[in-house]
């Protein structure tokens, strides 16, 4: 009875482990150090570029505001009533055209006064003359003293000093004439007329402005940090700008024309222009524009793609792959950004640079090298 018992007791254990045998997957060996699944972490797959090497062209942006490069109020002056008005509001006009015309009655009474006033004097000049070389003759032949041949001389000098003053009036009063027509004072576009034929306007009246158009100017801001490089490109020659409207897509061309002497302490920026030709009338005083322009040229940049850097509390930098394909950090700075790319220094050129893959890296981790095909390189 004994032997029977034992006999079914070694049969389940067998049975019992025959089953766990045959549950456990077969041919897997046991992880390094004891540990099924806690192995050292294998390589992490990366894709690299090399640097490149080029001439980088700084473009600066900036929003800029159009300006005309002159406007004039037009006041006239002196008080008096509009005879006529030439123009109309938003016309164009010429340097010297007529604008305007004012009653011109007063002044012409004037000049015609003080011309009459000149026509005496010089009469009276000449008769003192006439005495003069008169009493001389006199005085020659002892006829007269030479008391009287002074009082005549004394008489010729106030008489010429009192003509001279004459003409200046008159010449005054020719002035104030012209006042009566106003003028354009330079070519450009007519604004708001303010005043109509009969009305009575004085000095502080305005009348309207002219605007000049052609060239103009556009107004814009830069960091301080580009005025080394707008200076030496200043010096150079002249410093491509282009401007683009918001509905447009050809871009105006002009240049550079003013950098402000003072940058912006607060803002730290400083204030330039740029003049453009304005034929067309494309560009319009107090419109919005976008400005671009080249400062300078970075001669044979070291450039890598902006996706490849890497900037924290530590500073910027990149993954490199090492000789022993594991990832080394490589400090750069950022010189200059442009579409995708960047131009940096801190970089030899011979490197391999880690684009895609570098969010699982850790410095002296190993790599492996995705080739262009997909597939993976040996780490």
């Amino acid at each position: 009875m004994k032997k029977s018992s034992l006999a079914l007791l070694v049969g389940a254990v067998l049975v019992i482990g025959g089953g766990v045998w045959y549950l456990m997957p077969h041919g897997e060996a046991p992880a390094a150090g004891g540990k099924m699944n806690g192995g050292p972490q294998g390589p992490t797959t990366v894709s690299i570029i090399a640097p490149k090497r080029q001439d980088v062209p700084v473009v600066l942006q900036a929003n800029g505001t159009v300006t005309p490069v002159s406007t004039v109020d037009l006041h006239p002056q002196t008080t008096a009533t509009i005879a006529k008005v030439h123009i109309k509001e938003g016309q164009f006009v010429k340097s010297g055209e007529l604008m305007f015309t004012l009653d011109d009655r007063s002044e012409r009474a004037n000049v015609d006064k003080a011309q009459a006033q000149v026509e005496r004097d010089r009469a009276a000049l000449a008769d003192y003359e006439r005495q003069y070389k008169r009493a001389q003759e006199l005085l020659e032949q002892k006829f007269i003293a030479q008391n009287a041949v002074d009082t005549l001389k004394s008489q010729v000098d106030s008489a010429r000093a009192l003509l001279n003053a004459d003409i200046a009036a008159a010449r005054s009063a020719s002035v104030d004439a012209s006042y009566t027509a106003i003028r354009a004072p330079m070519t450009g576009r007519v604004g708001a007329i303010n005043v109509y034929q009969g009305s009575l306007v004085q000095m502080s009246t305005l009348l309207t402005s002219v605007t000049q158009l052609d060239p103009i100017t556009v107004a814009f801001t830069l960091p301080e940090t580009a005025l080394a490089g707008l200076m030496a490109a200043q010096r150079e020659g002249a410093v491509p700008v282009q401007v683009k409207l918001d509905n447009a897509t050809l871009a105006v061309n002009g240049k550079l024309s003013f950098i402000d002497n003072t940058v912006d302490p607060v803002a730290g920026v400083i204030r330039v222009k740029a003049q453009f030709d304005n034929k067309d009338t494309s560009l319009w005083p107090g419109q919005y524009v976008n400005t671009q322009l080249i400062s300078h040229v970075i001669k044979d940049a070291t450039v890598i793609p902006q996706n490849a850097i890497i900037s924290n509390t530590r500073g910027t930098f990149v993954y490199a792959v090492d000789k022993d394909q594991s990832a080394k950090v490589v400090n750069i700075k950022r010189l200059h950004a442009f579409g995708e790319s960047a131009a940096v220094t801190g970089l030899n050129g011979d490197e391999q640079v880690i684009v895609d893959g570098k969010q699982n890296l850790r410095p002296g981790g190993k790599v492996r090298i995705a080739t262009a095909d997909g597939s993976k390189q040996k780490g």
